[in-house]
């Protein structure tokens, strides 16, 4: 199983999530941004090379939020 990507849609496309993510909303390098989007809450790293973690998520019953950066 791959778990690092060159693209954010790769990464996202991985878990099946491209749908839930704002299409404007970019992660810097070195940083690990969450949402809560359509009842599941995702989070993603992007590494200091550029390359996308395979994103984590789950079901929540959040409500939807903008992008938060966690770290």
């Amino acid at each position: 199983m791959q778990n690092y990507f060159d693209t954010l849609n790769a990464a996202l496309d991985s878990e099946g999530l491209i749908d839930l993510w704002p299409v404007t909303a970019s992660i810097p390098y070195g940083a690990t941004v969450g949402l809560a989007a359509q009842g599941r809450w995702l989070s993603i790293y992007r590494d200091e090379r550029g390359r996308y973690e395979r994103p984590v998520h789950y079901a929540t019953l959040m409500a939807d939020t903008g992008l938060i950066h966690l770290s």
